[in-house]
């Protein structure tokens, strides 16, 4: 009986720990929030660094799919409004990158450049699916 008990305790806690490592592994698409962690020394921790290299399992596809899952029932996520974390949390490899994050220049740049490129990215993806939508009218029409 104490078995069971202590399963369904680790099934849990690997529950929450899952839950709380995508959590964070998501924000860390946003430049603002790495500012804030960089102004406050987390960068200059150790301990925090390797934390950081040990996420980098979220990039396996096993892991990474659930970055852009919406509506996941086990765990009840949003849909990732920051899908750039996996490249976040690679350049935070690199103790460069974590050093320019204290300048809030440097996470203002980062927010910038996040935005254009998705005003990019649903212009280009809008006038894919308009000629997407006009290429099948004609075959529609063609085949009538």
């Amino acid at each position: 009986m104490a078995a069971a008990v202590a399963m369904e305790t680790d099934d849990a806690g690997n529950r929450l720990r899952f839950q709380l490592e995508l959590e964070f592994v998501q924000c860390l698409a946003n430049p603002n929030y790495l500012n804030f962690l960089a102004q406050r020394g987390y960068f200059k921790d150790k301990a925090f660094v390797n934390y950081l290299k040990y996420l980098l399992y979220w990039k396996e596809p096993e892991y990474a799919k659930y970055l852009n899952v919406a509506g996941l029932a086990v765990y009840t996520l949003e849909r990732t409004r920051y899908p750039q974390c996996l490249h976040m949390l690679e350049l935070l490899q690199y103790e460069h990158f974590r050093k320019e994050l204290v300048n809030a220049q440097c996470a203002k740049f980062i927010d910038e450049q996040q935005i254009l490129h998705w005003q990019h990215y649903s212009r280009k993806r809008m006038r894919l699916q308009q000629a997407l939508a006009e290429q099948q009218q004609q075959n529609n029409a063609a085949g009538k």
